[in-house]
């Protein structure tokens, strides 16, 4: 799971990602829509394929890359707790705001 937090620390490799959500897509084709070269992405992927958050298949001279969501399946279930944890505090915070409205004049 550390290579997946480290691979979604960087704010391109998440836009790669978003983009993969969304549809297979070539170097080429991602690397029109981030503000870096094409080498960048390159290196941007290599580190989502040894996160493995994203496969490759190659299509004659074409390599097509696309979303693998189980490692991000993973993390969800990881933050689960954490989540469960605010959804208690947000909980009762919403009851003390509902009580300071009653007890208002």
């Amino acid at each position: 799971m550390d290579a997946v937090l480290q691979a979604l620390a960087d704010p391109s490799r998440r836009t790669v990602l978003g983009i993969l959500r969304d549809h297979p897509a070539t170097a080429g084709e991602l690397a029109a829509e981030l503000p870096i070269a094409r080498p960048g992405v390159s290196r941007h992927l290599r580190v989502l394929r040894e996160a493995g958050l994203v496969d490759v298949r190659q299509e004659a001279q074409r390599r097509i890359y696309s979303l693998r969501p189980e490692p991000l399946s993973e993390l969800d279930e990881w933050l689960g707790d954490y989540r469960a944890l605010w959804q208690h505090r947000l909980d009762a915070l919403h009851t003390e705001i509902a009580r300071g409205k009653k007890a208002q004049p």
